[in-house]
């Protein structure tokens, strides 16, 4: 684990960086699915209390990224087949009312422009995984904020550690594909031209053939 120690960070600034810190390691998969975390470990690794630790790693739990299993030791969080097609279902339901709000709003085309300038982030050739995994992520979360609806927002932000794992669950190699401005274009282009019917059913598309992939992943894992 390539995490620099925190131990001369200010005190008031420890946890939200432990956190940030136990985050990346995990989203970028130095952490795989299902591997133990260690409190006295990542504690003497990042020079930082075993408190502190246990502080980051609760809120990780709440996350989604971190589970407690067999005598409560954590782990990081690993999804079964069954649940990445629930997870899937239920971004399906929440991007689905995103669209739907957007296509109704007298701000479709300037939500819609601004989407359109979110999918050259996912074209980038060059891109590495991780920055691949951020561009998607944030045009998705983009999308419901386009909405207006700050339940909504909140409501995905409250899945996306479970995305995240999700996704990581299998071999990065094979998730890019999932991951191209292509695949998103679709969307956008239903949301220019106010076609609400296909632009739900392009999210529900776009969601099922994602659930399918990392559903696959979670069964070879």
């Amino acid at each position: 684990m390539s995490v620099e120690p925190l131990a001369s960070l200010d005190r008031s600034t420890l946890r939200e960086r432990a956190l940030d810190a136990l985050r990346a390691a995990i989203t970028s998969g130095q952490y795989r699915p299902g591997e133990h975390l260690g409190e006295v470990e990542l504690s003497n690794h990042l020079g930082i209390s075993r408190g502190t630790v246990r502080e980051a790693l609760r809120h990780l739990q709440q996350e989604g990224l971190v589970t407690a299993g067999h005598r409560g030791r954590l782990r990081v969080n690993q999804l079964s087949p069954v649940e990445v097609r629930e997870l899937f279902k239920v971004r399906a339901a929440l991007e689905g009312l995103a669209v739907t709000e957007i296509v109704a709003s007298p701000s479709r085309q300037d939500a819609a422009a601004t989407l359109r300038e979110a999918l050259a982030g996912l074209a980038a050739p060059d891109a590495d995984f991780a920055a691949r995994l951020e561009a998607d992520l944030a045009f998705h979360l983009l999308l419901c904020r386009l909405a207006g609806n700050s339940m909504l927002v909140e409501a995905w932000r409250g899945l996306e550690g479970r995305i995240r794992v999700a996704i990581m669950n299998g071999e990065p190699a094979g998730s890019p594909v999932m991951m191209t401005g292509d695949r998103h274009a679709p969307i956008v282009d239903a949301i220019e031209q106010g076609d609400l019917e296909a632009a739900v059913s392009v999210v529900q598309e776009h969601m099922a053939a994602a659930a399918d992939h990392f559903a696959a992943d979670a069964s070879a894992s």
